[in-house]
């Protein structure tokens, strides 16, 4: 991030690690806050926002410590994982904090989702929003004699329903059971990048997904 001048932590050739950011710089501190976000301390910490105290105060401790504003985690050899962002850490009715991306990206590891949104938000339980691989699933509804005729009945099928609540029934068993899907949809609708509802690389938005998709949230709570 700019406020580090561009580098905090980097694996290097002789010392790495996969899926790590690796470990912190020489001169340089990494601790993780009580609320899981990672915070920075070292040489290359910027001393401010030009004209900005207030902002400043919020971003640099009085000790010199940088919040990130990602949420991670360190190993015991001193590697940092990054696991999201603080902004996106859902707090369920049950006060328990759950990072999104971590349950998202493990969904996103089968070629037949394309993107997931978790909700959960001040609720009882997790559902999740999730975008279909439309090449991967034609061809697995063409493979298993699946009818269609467009992505919406594509998405409609029973088939592929089945298909995804096997994908999100795997993935829940890597998670403790206050961080599992309980309900999922399809969002049936073919986006492209010049929809709203998707960032420049083509993910999805998440505010903007929940409020654009607020009656199929709804379903999934019983509109409560």
């Amino acid at each position: 991030m700019t406020e580090s001048s561009g580098v905090i932590s980097v694996n290097l050739i002789e010392n790495e690690k996969t899926a790590s950011v690796g470990p912190v710089v020489p001169g340089g501190e990494i601790r993780i806050a009580p609320d899981g976000e990672i915070q920075y301390r070292g040489p290359n910490v910027f001393k401010g926002y030009w004209n900005k105290p207030d902002k400043t105060a919020e971003t640099i401790s009085a000790d010199g410590w940088l919040s990130t504003g990602d949420v991670g985690r360190l190993d015991n050899q001193g590697f940092l994982f990054i696991t999201g962002r603080a902004k996106d850490i859902i707090i369920t009715a049950g006060g328990k904090n759950i990072t999104p991306a971590e349950i998202e990206n493990r969904l996103k590891f089968s070629p037949f989702i394309s993107d997931a949104v978790v909700i959960g938000d001040k609720r009882k339980f997790l559902t999740c929003l999730v975008m279909i691989d439309q090449e991967n699933v034609e061809k697995f509804a063409q493979d298993h004699k699946v009818p269609f005729n467009n992505f919406k009945s594509l998405c409609a099928a029973q088939e592929v329903r089945d298909l995804i609540a096997g994908i999100v029934d795997e993935t829940n068993k890597e998670f403790a059971r206050v961080e599992q899907i309980k309900d999922f949809r399809l969002i049936d609708v073919l986006l492209t990048a010049e929809d709203e509802e998707l960032t420049a690389t083509m993910k999805l938005k998440r505010s903007f997904v929940e409020k654009k998709h607020k009656e199929l949230i709804d379903e999934m709570y019983g509109r409560e």
